[in-house]
């Protein structure tokens, strides 16, 4: 596995800091046990991706991470659908689904980004690994972006409050 770089490295630190909230303030929610072990694993692989060069065990949480952000991402636009509550991409905050649904779809995007880079070479050719990494890096950048943004937007810009 080739080393990292420093803008992955950066963008790995700046996502677990988000999901390590995200995972703290659902304490409070009634269904918690789904939510903040999700948030709080993929703040782990964010963590020690950001750190070490982790081997083994670490892509095996990273897939655990992975099946359970699908099964939630599925379970709330089940429930989305079948209530009628926001519609599938929508982006309003003020709804609790469309958290769930954006930090579920921040933590798939997040773990396919760390399997990726975790990943062994596949006998591609050296212009097409460096491709593969500029690609991963630009894409954990754009989540960050994302992640820290939209958030911005709508509590600062917009001042929204959130439904339950």
């Amino acid at each position: 596995m080739a080393k990292l770089g420093k803008l992955f490295s950066c963008c790995s630190l700046l996502i677990a800091i988000m999901f390590g909230f995200s995972s703290s303030v659902q304490l409070n929610d009634p269904d918690w046990y789904f939510w903040f072990p999700l948030y709080a694993c993929a703040a782990i692989v964010n963590l020690l991706n950001w750190r070490i060069s982790p081997k083994g065990p670490i892509k095996h949480i990273a897939k655990v991470v992975l099946c359970l952000g699908v099964f939630l991402f599925i379970k709330v636009v089940v429930e989305d659908f079948v209530r009628k509550i926001a519609g599938f991409g929508s982006l309003d905050l003020t709804h609790r689904v469309v958290r769930e649904k954006t930090g579920s779809l921040l933590v798939i995007i997040s773990m396919i980004l760390h399997l990726i880079t975790l990943s062994e070479p596949m006998n591609h050719k050296p212009r097409k690994k460096r491709d593969v990494g500029k690609s991963v890096a630009y894409g954990m950048t754009s989540l960050v972006g994302f992640s820290y943004g939209l958030p911005f937007v709508f509590f600062v810009i917009q001042k929204g409050e959130m439904r339950f």
